[in-house]
């Protein structure tokens, strides 16, 4: 009995492994439909861009592309944009946010998946985090930051708002297509100010502002 359940195991482990054999061979690396520039204006918008610190380059693979930019309006608002494209290895070119915010001091108290409307129709998947952090302001006394951020993941053909969801369609293209597509991602965050200014936007009002921001960014930035 013993020989047997043995012989059986050795013959699902070959035929397990002679599966690779069938298996399309990987392609060059197919490109992700977005621009690796973010306009300088984007309706009331102005845009200034924004240095990549040596800390973001050596956390990242070395052919990881960066574009950065902070905008501002004619009332004071601002709305920070990066966009991350990969290298070929996945590993080191690209993460979640969330890996990063805690290192900048951030801390994430909520994460949520979020739909946002497009003026052609249609919604983009995305992440929404709540992030907060306590800074001293100019008389030394602590202040509660607040930061909505929303991300997203764009492949060569599909965009998703999750980190599974990118690994899931990433992993299904290699297998059944032999895609191996290079990956971007965009975060576009801001700070709620209802506490830091008169007239500032509270959470509420911050959310409406990125997703009508976002609303008019993505296609700008999208080749699809």
């Amino acid at each position: 009995m013993t020989t047997r359940r043995t012989l059986l195991l050795l013959a699902l482990l070959a035929a397990g492994l002679s599966t690779v054999f069938v298996l399309p061979r990987a392609a060059a690396l197919a490109p992700a439909a977005v621009r690796l520039e973010l306009p300088a204006e984007l309706g009331a918008w102005t845009g200034r861009e924004l240095a990549v610190s040596d800390r973001e380059r050596e956390s990242l693979g070395p052919e990881t592309a960066f574009a950065k930019r902070m905008y501002t309006n004619s009332t004071g608002d601002e709305v920070q944009v990066i966009l991350v494209l990969s290298g070929s290895d996945m590993n080191t070119s690209i993460h979640r946010p969330e890996r990063c915010l805690p290192a900048q001091g951030w801390t994430i108290t909520g994460n949520t998946s979020r739909a946002v409307p497009l003026a052609a129709g249609g919604d983009l998947p995305a992440t929404r985090l709540t992030n907060v952090r306590s800074v001293p302001v100019q008389d030394g006394r602590p202040v509660l930051l607040t930061s909505l951020a929303y991300y997203w993941f764009v492949g060569a053909e599909e965009v998703t708002g999750t980190h599974v969801g990118r690994s899931w369609i990433d992993l299904r293209d290699r297998i059944l297509s032999g895609t191996n597509q290079r990956w971007a991602y965009l975060t576009v965050s801001a700070v709620v100010t209802d506490n830091l200014r008169p007239g500032g936007r509270d959470g509420a009002a911050t959310d409406a502002l990125l997703q009508e921001f976002i609303a008019a960014l993505w296609p700008q930035v999208s080749l699809r």
